[in-house]
């Protein structure tokens, strides 16, 4: 007989894989396999992954518990393997060592418990032990693994299942699709959220139809990024479209949302749709002038390779490449998350286009960081896109395509701007 009841190790990880130190998925399924290694019986997990960089989490088992947090910049992992009964923790220790790639480690051993130290009290257990009797292991457990998209001051945490249906890390970002419990399946770029099933309709619906009923005779279109396929989707419910060019940079964006997200990905088979993998900021560059209705730049924050969407000469290409009458519609960022970059992309944007033609819309995606997020705009002589006309055509519209965030109120609505927005524009 021990004489403890329980079983501590105190690890330090040191070397690890920095990129296996930052997934945690991966982290959960470790983690879980070190403990059904050692027999333990697994009861629920609850992983947290802290963007950029860390994993916190926990793996409760019948034998006490398993727990991690990793500082992937460091390539270190600090990890409690607590358990009691016949359990060797000595088996999750190796495992893991071999999981984690680590190249270093320390280990502590505890006895906790001394059983010299105290003292039984015996009480009656026969309604607990008649009901721990019909308790069957289900061979299944709750798992609660935490998405995390966050800066230095503020975060945006999803659950998901655990599941990853596609990882790769391309020559400009990683790629991702995961499965949220609340918004289903996910598209993840560099650890941030890009949509989700459940309320693309949202960005993707204000970004192409307010232009569109705007511009009112749309024939050519440019779409710069928009891998997901969302908003070429918008685009080509307007019949009067003849053609739609879209250059976007990551191939890997298109895979992934066209095996994991055709609802979104659904008119990259459509015979008006001209598809290019390509750099679009290259492209606007060597655009012939006046070729487009409108360009829609429908990009990432301005990192990585969306960071040159956010130039003056970018957009004075995109000007160029407009035709009179022509609408530009940007991703525009929040002005309650990156205040910084919302004010001056549209003071380009009004250098470019003028002081009163670039107007900005507001609208609102919960998964996006503060919930407000913006397009704005750049009209080359075009119409105010709040001074529509056509009301009873947009509503017909709405009705016939099911619309279900775009509406003609909504489109007069997203262009009154609260006064801390007036302010940051100024």
């Amino acid at each position: 007989m021990s004489n403890a009841l329980g079983n501590h190790i105190l690890v330090e990880f040191m070397g690890c894989d920095p990129h296996i130190m930052n997934d945690v998925s991966s982290i959960e399924r470790d983690m879980v396999g070190a403990a059904q290694k050692a027999g333990a019986t697994v009861i629920n997990s609850t992983f947290h992954h802290f963007s950029p960089y860390g994993v916190s989490g926990v793996v409760v088992i019948q034998e006490s518990h398993l727990a991690i947090h990793t500082w992937p910049e460091y390539g270190y992992a600090a990890v409690d393997l607590f358990t009691c009964g016949e359990m060797d923790a000595w088996i999750s220790f190796d495992y893991l060592k071999e999981c984690f790639g680590a190249k270093q480690y320390s280990a502590l051993e505890m006895k906790r418990g001394a059983i010299q130290l105290l003292t039984r009290t015996d009480f009656d257990l026969s309604s607990m032990r008649e009901k721990a009797t019909e308790w069957r292991n289900p061979e299944m457990y709750t798992r609660n693994v935490w998405f995390t998209d966050k800066d230095e001051d503020q975060a945006l945490s999803l659950r998901f299942t655990g599941e990853v249906f596609y990882d790769v890390q391309s020559p400009f970002q990683r790629v991702r699709i995961m499965e949220s419990y609340k918004y289903g399946k996910m598209l993840a770029l560099d650890d941030m959220v890009m949509t989700t099933e459940k309320d693309e309709f949202h960005y993707h619906e204000m970004i192409s139809h307010p232009a569109m009923f705007t511009h009112g005779n749309a024939k050519n279109i440019l779409v710069i990024g928009g891998g997901d396929g969302g908003t070429v989707r918008e685009i080509l419910r307007h019949e009067g479209v003849e053609k739609v060019t879209m250059v976007e940079i990551d191939d890997e964006v298109i895979k992934s949302c066209k095996e994991f997200l055709p609802n979104i990905a659904a008119a990259f088979d459509n015979p008006k749709l001209e598809l290019l993998v390509d750099d679009g900021i290259a492209f606007a560059k060597n655009a012939a002038p006046e070729t487009y209705d409108i360009i829609i730049v429908d990009g990432s924050d301005p990192v990585g390779p969306a960071e040159g969407l956010f130039s003056v000469s970018f957009y004075q290409n995109c000007y160029n490449a407009l035709k009179p009458g022509g609408i530009l519609i940007a991703q525009g960022e929040s002005p309650k998350f990156n205040e910084k970059a919302f004010s001056e992309l549209n003071f380009t944007l009004r250098g470019i286009f003028g002081q009163e033609n670039a107007p900005v819309s507001l609208f609102f995606v919960p998964t996006y960081p503060t919930g407000m997020w913006s397009f704005q705009y750049g009209l080359k002589d075009s119409d105010h896109p709040k001074k529509i006309k056509n009301v009873e055509e947009i509503d017909a519209f709405v009705e016939a395509k099911g619309l279900r965030y775009y509406n003609s109120d909504v489109h007069t609505g997203s262009f009154a701007t609260p006064n801390f927005v007036k302010a940051l524009l100024k």
